[in-house]
């Protein structure tokens, strides 16, 4: 499959991509350059905004300009066009080779992202954290090393996890009421130089995976199988996000970190956002009520 449209960002590490429906509008972060971008789709305009921290991962809430947002450090409320960030709190801050990485908000409104080792000799210090409505934050999983891939089933009863390096994605029991998992099981497995990175929903169920240094997005079915891939002229694809006015545009951000002058001349659109129509429409990103704490300012 080709894709339909490629735009040229040339991002280090694009990451994070995430379609507004309210507005029409496409962002996305590099994190490792604190960029967030915003796309106007009936322009195509692009406007670029620098982050006080990496940004790992966001979400839309339902005050307009302001994104909830995984910092390297922690949780808080952000606004791209005056630059104010307002802390929830920073469960990193004091975990030296640490930072937080993929990120989604859930159908109850609640955010939730996980971390990621940066040291070798860490271990297993990565853990998935819980944002809820009311700003508290709670850890959920420890002994992690790279969060990527957080994503619920069109009814919301079953969240997806991945811990790359493991070349795992899990699903687990998921009680919307609560916020809370259980009966944790292995997803899907890879082999290879195949790792599982950021995903998404699709509205029959299926999961689109970017999957890191495979040249692949691949979709699975609710049962863990492999429906179908496509092979993009990238080996580092790293989100997807199903969008565009129809909700059937799948975007896929690439990344050029850690690539040899010698790959990337054989990578020329490595760092790219790379959009194709699968024939497939994608689900409304839910939104954190930020509200409610702007008014207790």
């Amino acid at each position: 499959m080709e894709p339909i449209s490629i735009i040229k960002a040339d991002n280090r590490l694009g990451e994070g991509i995430t379609w507004d429906d309210g507005t029409g509008a496409l962002w996305w972060t590099d994190i490792e350059e604190k960029k967030l971008y915003r796309m106007d789709w009936e322009s195509q305009g692009i406007r670029t905004f620098d982050t006080p921290e990496r940004v790992g991962s966001f979400g839309l809430t339902d005050v307009p300009g302001c994104l909830v947002t995984a910092f390297e450090t922690g949780f808080a409320l952000y606004w791209p066009e005056s630059g104010e960030v307002l802390w929830f709190g920073r469960p990193a801050e004091h975990t030296p080779g640490v930072r937080f990485n993929d990120g989604r908000v859930d159908p109850q409104g609640r955010f939730w992202s996980g971390t990621m080792v940066e040291t070798a000799g860490q271990g297993l210090k990565g853990a998935l954290y819980r944002l809820s409505a009311d700003g508290t934050t709670d850890k959920v999983e420890d002994g992690v090393v790279i969060s990527n891939g957080l994503s619920w089933s069109p009814d919301g009863a079953t969240l997806y996890f991945a811990d790359s390096p493991r070349q795992k994605i899990y699903a687990y029991d998921y009680d919307v009421a609560s916020g809370t998992t259980s009966n944790r099981r292995v997803f899907a497995s890879l082999t290879g130089d195949a790792y599982p990175d950021g995903a998404c929903m699709d509205a029959e169920g299926g999961l689109w995976s970017a999957t890191w240094a495979s040249h692949t997005v691949r979709r699975y079915l609710p049962d863990g199988s492999l429906d179908r891939m496509i092979t993009l002229p990238v080996s580092q694809p790293s989100c997807t996000t199903l969008g565009g006015p129809g909700l059937n545009l799948l975007f896929v951000t690439s990344a050029k970190q850690g690539l040899s002058d010698d790959v990337l001349k054989g990578e020329p659109l490595a760092g790219s956002v790379f959009v194709y129509d699968v024939g497939v429409r994608g689900l409304p990103e839910p939104r954190f009520p930020a509200r409610r704490h702007i008014n207790q300012k």
